[in-house]
This record gives C-alpha cells, sequence and structure tokens, in this order.
C-alpha cells in the first residue's frame, strides 16, 4: 500500500494459499485408479470398506464365500456401480486353498494387478475351551488366519513384481483383552497381529505396507446375533458409552489404503470407543 501500511486482507497471501490447499485436500480422490480387493465385503465392515474405497476411485472386488451370501454382495455391488462402474463380485471361501489362487489369478487377468489388499473375512462361534470340538477351532482358525495368509501369499506375488501395494488386515481389540468362550476368536486374531509384524519386516524396503485394524464392538450382524443383554454388557464397558457404527470403523482402512498412511508398517490401528489402550 502507498502509505507504507501491509494490507491483511485474508483474502490475499497466506489467506489464499490456506484456501488453495484446503480446496486441494477437500477434491482429492484417495484411491483413485487402484485396484482393491475385500475378503468378506458382502455384509458388515467389509461392505463398509468397499463403499468407501468406492467413493474414493478404487475400483473394488467383494469377495464373499458362498450362495447365500450372493444377494448380499450383489447389493453391496449396486451401491457402488454408480461411482465405480467396473467393480465385480468373486465368490470364494478364502479357507481353500484352490479358491484363493483362482480368486487372485481371475482378478490379475481382469484387472492386470490388485493394488490393495483388505483380509477381512471371518466367522464367529463361542464355546469354552472345555467343551470346544476340534472342528469348531479348525473352522474359525481356517478362515481368519489361514485366508489372511493364503490371499495375502498370491497377492504378494503380484505386489513383488509391481513394486506397490496396500495389504490390511483385520484383527480386533479382543486380541489383546482376551474373552471367555471366543478362545479360537482371540488366539487367531492374535496371530494375525504378529504375522502382520513379521511379514512387514520380509518387504522391508519395498513400496508395501502392511498393517492391521483392529475394530472394538461394531454394529454388525455378526455384533446383532448376541442376545440384547450381552450386547449392553458390551457397551457399558466402551467408555466412550456406545457401540460403533461401521461408518467410525472405516476411516482406518482408508487412512491405511492410501497415501497418508505410508509411514504406518506393521502397526495396528484399533477404532474401540476407549474399550482397550494400545
Amino acid at each position: 500500500a502507498e502509505d507504507g501500511i501491509r494490507d491483511r486482507s485474508p483474502s490475499r497471501g497466506l489467506g489464499d494459499v490456506y484456501k488453495r490447499q484446503l480446496q486441494t485436500k477437500e477434491t482429492t480422490i484417495k484411491l483413485e485408479n487402484k485396484i482393491a480387493l475385500i475378503t468378506g465385503a458382502s455384509t458388515g465392515i467389509g461392505k463398509g470398506v468397499a463403499e468407501t474405497f468406492a467413493k474414493e476411485g478404487a475400483t473394488v472386488v467383494i469377495n464373499y464365500p458362498n450362495e447365500s451370501e450372493e444377494k448380499n454382495a450383489d447389493e453391496t455391488l449396486t451401491n457402488i456401480k454408480t461411482v465405480s462402474p467396473n467393480s465385480k463380485t468373486h465368490m470364494a471361501d478364502v479357507s481353500n486353498e484352490e479358491d484363493v489362487v483362482g480368486m487372485i489369478e481371475r482378478i490379475r487377468d481382469d484387472f492386470g494387478t490388485i493394488d490393495i489388499l483388505v483380509n477381512n473375512a471371518g466367522i464367529v462361534t463361542t464355546a469354552l475351551v472345555h467343551e470346544m470340538k476340534s472342528s469348531m477351532w479348525n473352522e474359525l482358525l481356517a478362515v481368519h488366519l489361514n485366508g489372511t495368509f493364503m490371499c495375502t501369499r498370491e497377492a504378494l506375488k503380484i505386489m513383488y513384481k509391481n513394486n506397490y501395494g496396500r495389504i490390511i488386515n483385520t484383527a480386533s481389540q479382543l486380541a489383546s483383552k482376551g474373552h471367555d468362550g471366543l478362545a479360537h476368536y482371540t488366539a487367531a486374531k492374535g496371530a494375525i497381529i504378529s504375522f502382520t509384524r513379521s511379514l512387514s519386516l520380509e518387504i522391508g524396503d519395498k513400496n508395501i505396507r502392511v498393517n492391521c485394524v483392529a475394530p472394538g464392538a461394531t454394529e454388525t450382524r455378526m455384533l446383532s446375533e448376541l442376545p440384547a443383554e450381552r450386547i449392553e454388557e458390551i457397551r457399558q464397558t466402551i467408555p466412550k458409552g456406545k457401540i460403533a457404527n461401521i461408518d467410525e470403523i472405516t476411516p482406518a482402512y482408508l487412512f491405511l489404503a492410501s497415501n497418508d498412511g505410508n509411514h504406518f508398517v506393521g502397526q495396528t490401528i484399533s477404532p474401540n470407543g476407549g474399550d482397550l489402550f494400545l
């Protein structure tokens, strides 16, 4: 200004720079042109992750285990088709090695690559250890732990060639907290966390990241199958005083899948409302 007084108008200088930065952040598409496989994506957290990734520009492969989940998978696909027209569903039992190998090969043939893998498929059963049959133990670990291992192994063959990948494994805060009647479940989730850490050391300085999300109690079909009084007991143990909505869990997956999480390696993020401090 002619009188020597600086113009402090918020519409100029650093104010404009800051506004442009905000506008850029608001319009950034975090997963543009990425190919993402999400196992167990027909319902629950997996469905929420599929919808979140699609809105952020990813093409999503919605995995579901069997024909009983086909309708739910198709509904998930319908929900994202307008923003992610090339997304698909794929039926495969992640506890079956032949199914897993075939699924990864099909995705490679269809899209040429896999950029993001979310190992989310899971089941839950309950029994005290002294009453638990070996078949119950084996079935649950086959889905959670073996499925995570086999999907990761096959996807890594593609990611290593491309020197790019993001792998996000679904654990649980119960892996650290424990829970009666769920020894097989907590054992599987704890093993997934350890698997994630060891795999991160194997990957080293390659442009591939593997991390975990360990959700707390979340409003899913799995939780709704518990008696109402048990759900209320769970709610009362959470300092936040509420059970999470799926929309409160999915941002952790998006963070780890995007460039925002580039310096997270072998970590476990646990959105649990204060139920457990990791």
